[in-house]
């Protein structure tokens, strides 16, 4: 019994991977994709950007989902928390403060940019995210697994709190020594700058 319950889902895993994600449609789109293939290409073979995630993929190797699940839910914790010890673990690291003038540099084009690991998991981010793990998100499911030249462009949405339109392009990150995919990059778009 555990053998084809495992192929079963084995099988649906291949699909589920065979087969994209919704990918957004609209005007937003290629602008996005070019400002990524243009502008974020270079951020993404950054030193500074690629050290970090050969790092954190070197310590999160051995992360099994329980593993994985518990920091996410401690991150969860924490973004209500006055007391956020992991968060300011991850957003003083010399990536997230590298992000950060990134970020700045782009005069209000760019909402947020965060970095993630092999697993999903956030290596370094310009602002808080509401959760650690982006393993099971379209941001890291159409980019890092797919291979060395993904990107992904989300849906438009409107952020309540700024009132601004964004979107996301995410894309692999891959190791410029070895052609590898070893991470993913997100970035946040106000596409009304664009």
């Amino acid at each position: 019994m555990r053998k084809v319950t495992f192929l079963s889902l084995a099988g649906a895993a291949a699909l589920a991977i065979a087969q994209p994600l919704m990918a957004a449609e609209g005007p937003h789109v290629a602008p996005m994709q070019e400002f990524a293939s243009g502008t974020v290409k270079g951020w993404i073979a950054e030193p500074v950007l690629i050290e970090a995630v050969k790092a954190q993929n070197a310590e999160t190797a051995g992360y099994d989902a329980a593993k994985i699940e518990a920091l996410d839910q401690q991150w969860r914790a924490e973004t209500g928390s006055a007391s956020s010890p992991m968060i300011e673990t991850v957003l003083s690291n010399e990536l997230s403060q590298w992000l950060d003038q990134v970020k700045q540099q782009q005069g209000g084009l760019v909402t947020e940019i965060f970095v993630m690991d092999a697993k999903g998991l956030n290596v370094g981010q310009s602002d808080v995210t509401s959760d650690y793990w982006q393993g099971d998100e379209a941001k890291f499911q159409e980019t890092y697994p797919v291979g060395p030249d993904a990107i992904f462009v989300d849906e438009v949405e409107k952020d309540e709190s700024t009132q601004m339109f964004q979107s996301q392009v995410s894309m692999t990150v891959v190791d410029p020594a070895s052609g590898a995919a070893i991470g993913a990059i997100t970035v946040g778009i106000n596409v009304d700058a664009l």
